[in-house]
């Protein structure tokens, strides 16, 4: 439905709040406030609500991170007024930043340049030899009349000369460029004609025609000629691929894929090789759907071919979304297994979740990985299976540099790119070697946390070692009780890992509204091994759920909680456990579950991509209907006293609107407060701001108005 003006109001009415404070509230809170004659305390809490997201729009992101291979300078991203920015920095001497500027073909003639262009720039690539820089670009035109686009295209900036040329004329979606080898072709995701981003995470397209037919969009890889060009596919149009990597001799690829749609079928994609001319064929090397090991029905990411181009590591293990990575590492031949031949797993039991893998030599890997909710980077001898001491990093952060989650931009020097933040650091690029980073940018040196402390909690439950995340009310003082929100995380094959907030949907911010709020990392989590991941498959909503109110009851004996103001929140999987949670206890007095799962039995003949559930489940719905009701919130829905709010995208493909509106159909009907929000030409990620912004206010004003102090 649209969302009331009177509601928009709310999310943008910061100026106005003193003056009317009462036209933005939304109407189930002017009531509220009528009825327990609490209205002043209502405007107030609308005023800290607006106040404080105002401050978290402060904040700028950068979004990825390149450094040169001379490891003498970073191309780094951050949105703007004009969309996405792409800036320069020279790497001083001393390791810190050596002066900045913008690059934009319509500024390119300016060395000095530091205001943004009329176009936006993303996507930077070094070329091997450092002599040039790939970018996206939306710009079109020519040198001297450059004007902004909304169709992106590739661009080269070559430093020697501060020339900036256009190198494609395509019409699409394009992503993920890489340079081969030898420096002649630049290699590219591309979907010709899109309509959308791929994956699952846009909003889908408006049903229309033969549904899973008409209108498919197919994700390649291009091959470009920038010198010349010219350019073609490389990998046919019966193949969605999701990721690749060039061979060292750049005459061959290796890409993960599937067949259309590809938002459906990742979860059974394989593992591919291919020449690099279009009339080759593509050799599957590796098929988790036939293989009789460990990966028989799990998920692949990552690939790389060695330095020799004689093998091929990944990572693969059970991975309940596409680039939320995580699991342990594979080596094959690169020419494929042998008949009864497995990957051979160098990671076997490890107590972590390596998410990101670069070949150092042809014997060790430099990975990140995920170990108890923190960011760890170290490299692995091959030959001992052993970490290399010299290598040790663990960061309670969440990093990043390109598009693959934790990853890392290396130089052929010992320095490295990364975007770090933190609880308390908001987002900046650091670079130096692994154990001497320097943070180069300085976009958010003004901010400071609106909230409290951030605290590791640990803890044991049901025989699993359990870690999670516990910020403190702001201006914390342990003589009060505070209220505690319980924040789970979507996936489940994900983790919560330090971060600072931005304006959209998040419980982060609770806590500068004064609220503990726990963020726990329960079994079926990235980070404490595969083992952990897997623990929690055929079983959805029981031993997680008992971990989290595990840690819950910890948290309460140990800090002075208010238990009569409890509530839970979540997205996705997160909001499938607070739909599943107050069906199970009535300890939470108000939840906000968002774009959730209501019915596993309904939803698998609703969403986008049922591949997913195959693995988790152990069978389809159809072979095994009683073990998806048994993890269904509606089959319990007698039991819900909790009011909830329930925010969903109106083109969700991962958890269609449906879901929402079964369990708030249920609740209206048995007089249990609710409320759905649903949000127009929006997806399971949300890109309006304005929406952004809404969800979060509607978020922070729940918890405020159903569970406020007495």
């Amino acid at each position: 439905m649209e969302i009331q003006p009177a509601l928009r109001g709310f999310a943008n009415a910061t100026m106005r709040l003193a003056a009317a404070a009462l036209l933005c509230l939304s109407p189930w809170a002017v009531s509220q406030g009528a009825e327990t004659g609490q209205t002043s305390l209502q405007s107030a809490s609308e005023a800290r609500i607006a106040s404080l997201l105002d401050e978290l729009g402060q904040v700028r992101t950068p979004q990825t991170a390149a450094i040169s291979p001379d490891g003498r300078a970073v191309a780094w991203t951050v949105g703007g007024l004009r969309g996405s920015e792409l800036h320069l920095t020279g790497i001083a001497a001393t390791g810190g930043s050596g002066g900045d500027r913008i690059l934009s073909p319509d500024t390119a003639s300016d060395a000095r340049n530091s205001r943004p262009g009329a176009c936006t720039g993303s996507h930077p690539a070094w070329s091997p030899d450092g002599t040039q820089l790939a970018f996206l670009s939306g710009c079109s035109g020519s040198p001297g009349a450059w004007e902004s686009s909304t169709q992106d295209n590739i661009f080269v900036w070559t430093p020697a000369a501060n020339n900036i040329r256009q190198v494609s004329r395509l019409h699409g979606e394009i992503s993920d460029l890489q340079w081969s080898p030898d420096g002649k072709s630049i290699a590219f995701l591309f979907v010709e004609n899109a309509t959308r981003h791929a994956g699952a995470l846009d909003a889908m397209k408006p049903w229309n025609g033969v549904y899973g037919e008409d209108g498919v969009e197919v994700q390649r890889v291009y091959l470009l000629n920038p010198s010349t060009g010219e350019g073609e596919f490389t990998t046919p149009a019966n193949l969605h691929v999701y990721e690749f990597a060039w061979h060292p001799s750049s005459r061959a690829l290796t890409f993960v894929a599937a067949r259309p749609p590809g938002e459906n079928n990742w979860w059974v994609a394989k593992l591919y090789t291919k020449q690099a001319m279009m009339e080759a064929s593509p050799i599957v090397v590796f098929d988790p759907t036939t293989t009789s090991g460990p990966l028989h029905g799990l998920q692949i990411a990552v690939p790389r071919f060695s330095p020799d181009g004689k093998q091929i590591a990944f990572i693969g293990g059970i991975m309940s979304d596409q680039g939320s990575t995580g699991g342990d590492i594979y080596l094959i031949p690169a020419t494929g297994l042998k008949p009864g031949e497995q990957p051979k797993n160098v990671t076997p039991n490890r107590p972590a979740s390596p998410a990101w893998i670069a070949w150092r030599d042809n014997h060790s890997l430099l990975i990140s990985e995920n170990v108890g909710g923190s960011s760890h980077v170290t490299a692995l001898d091959l030959d001992t299976g052993k970490d290399i001491p010299s290598v040790d990093l663990t960061l309670p952060e969440t990093i990043i540099a390109g598009t693959d989650v934790m990853s890392i931009s290396t130089s052929n020097t010992a320095n490295v790119a990364l975007i770090r933040q933190s609880y308390d650091l908001a987002s900046e690029v650091w670079i130096g070697p692994i154990d001497n980073l320097k943070q180069v940018t300085h976009l958010n040196d003004t901010l400071k946390p609106a909230w409290g402390r951030a605290e590791s909690i640990d803890y044991t439950n049901d025989g699993f070692h359990i870690q999670g995340w516990l910020l403190y009310p702001a201006d914390y003082n342990p003589a009060k009780k505070y209220p505690l929100i319980v924040s789970v995380h979507g996936g489940p094959s994900a983790a919560i890992t330090p971060r600072w907030p931005t304006v959209a949907y998040g419980a982060i911010p609770l806590s500068a509204l004064g609220y503990f709020v726990f963020m726990p990392n329960p079994r079926g989590s990235f980070g404490q091994g595969e083992a952990f991941t897997q623990a929690n498959m055929r079983d959805f909503g029981y031993g997680d759920l008992r971990d989290v109110l595990a840690g819950v009851d910890l948290i309460e004996q140990r800090f002075p909680i208010d238990k009569d103001r409890e509530g839970i929140t979540g997205w996705s999987y997160g909001g499938f456990m607070t739909m599943f949670a107050v069906t199970q206890t009535t300890r939470f007095r108000a939840a906000v579950a968002g774009a959730g799962i209501s019915n596993w039995q309904s939803y698998y003949g609703e969403n986008s991509i049922d591949q997913w559930m195959v693995p988790f489940f152990g069978a389809t719905v159809y072979d095994n209907p009683a073990l998806y009701a048994r993890s269904s919130a509606m089959d319990f829905i007698q039991r819900v006293k909790t009011p909830t709010l329930l925010p969903v995208g109106d083109r969700d493909g991962e958890c269609p609107a449906p879901q929402s509106f079964e369990f708030w159909h249920a609740l209206k009907t048995r007089g249990v407060k609710t409320q759905l929000v649903i949000y127009p030409n929006e997806g399971h990620h949300f890109s309006n701001p304005d929406h952004q912004r809404d969800v979060l206010a509607r978020e922070l004003n729940w918890f405020e108005t159903q569970m406020p102090p007495k």
